[in-house]
């Protein structure tokens, strides 16, 4: 701030001063010019040294994908839905609304690990950045009694951070443990206004995370998999219509009677399936290689195999998804590292 006043006083010298002759004057001038342009808030060189706002909205489609088939396992309808979501809604320069996702399912399927990618490919720095922003029920609103003022505060929260990034991500976790009524204070920025008191939130993206529905997404893969049918074939068709109507009626949901759902302004409630041990086996693997450690398909299974399955009879389903996986792998971890430098 001092470079740029003193560019700025050297400015308006030479209209004072006659020692300073015109070319002088010139390049003087244009230097302030330049300073003044590099310390903007669209500076690039300043945006070099620290996060700056996206202004274009268009996502990496092929990165996305990329993250999502090598990192996020066993949900097929997931990825296929927010790829196409985020494809449409990025490669819009005009969007009537910003882009509304409701992740549900079992602990432990994906949920949170999406929308970090997801919140990655939006700005890089992900949950570290200033633009995105995560809510966690127990934690932002634990008191029943107090829902009037969350609600002020969250719009008021999320007023101001869109107003300093148009594109701004909001992640609403533990949606199921939310007071309900406190989400609908978000539904005026996710509705099909052009401004909200001079404010356009049109290309922010919101996204809820929630257990809820969890249940109702076991049964149907349940279904599928005892009348024969392969788990690649369940369609977004298939579980849509029961989340949206299961989470608006129940009453353990945030999304309780929600003038969000009654409004439509959910663009896709995305199921998270229940994993199977293969799948299991593959979080375990992604886990080893990002340790640096060599894939051991003994440990692999051990750790597999320590998981706790449903049906008890069939044990098809992990009860916990992958969420248990680093924990358990610490248990394994001595045997990890003396079969590492046997191996040299």
């Amino acid at each position: 701030m001092k470079l740029l006043r003193a560019a700025v006083i050297f400015v308006v010298v030479p209209t004072l001063t006659p020692a300073f002759d015109p070319l002088s004057a010139s390049i003087v001038a244009a230097s302030a010019a330049v300073t003044w342009h590099l310390l903007s808030s669209e500076s690039w060189l300043k945006c070099r040294f620290q996060e700056c706002c996206k202004k274009n909205g268009t996502l990496n489609f092929t990165a996305l994908k990329a993250q999502l088939d090598n990192r996020l396992f066993g949900q097929h309808l997931a990825k296929d839905v927010v790829l196409k979501a985020v494809l449409g809604f990025s490669n819009n320069p005009s969007p009537k609304k910003p882009l509304m996702l409701s992740l549900h399912g079992w602990a432990g399927t994906g949920k949170n690990f999406l929308s970090q990618i997801l919140a990655e490919q939006v700005h890089p720095a992900g949950l570290r950045s200033k633009y995105v922003h995560l809510f966690l029920a127990t934690l932002h609103f634990p008191h029943h009694d107090q829902v009037k003022l969350y609600k002020e505060q969250l719009q008021n929260w999320i007023r101001g951070n869109v107003s300093a990034c148009p594109s701004s991500v909001f992640i609403f976790d533990e949606m199921d443990k939310m007071h309900p009524g406190v989400i609908d204070a978000i539904k005026p920025f996710l509705d099909y206004y052009e401004e909200v008191d001079g404010v356009s939130y049109r290309k922010a993206i919101f996204i809820f995370l929630s257990n809820a529905g969890g249940d109702l997404i076991n049964k149907a893969a349940l279904d599928f998999w005892i009348s024969g049918k392969r788990r690649e074939d369940i369609q977004l068709k298939d579980l849509e219509p029961l989340l949206s109507v299961g989470v608006f009626n129940n009453k353990n949901s945030g999304l309780w009677h929600s003038s969000i759902i009654d409004r439509n302004l959910i663009d896709y409630f995305v199921p998270f399936l229940p994993l199977e041990q293969k799948h299991v086996k593959m979080c375990v693997r992604a886990e080893m290689t990002a340790r640096g450690y060599a894939v051991d398909e003994n440990i692999v299974q051990a750790v597999a195999d320590e998981m706790t399955y449903f049906p008890k009879e069939q044990r098809i389903y992990s009860d916990k998804g992958c969420k248990t996986v680093q924990a358990k792998l610490d248990i394994h971890e001595d045997l990890v590292m003396r079969e590492m430098k046997a191996r040299g």
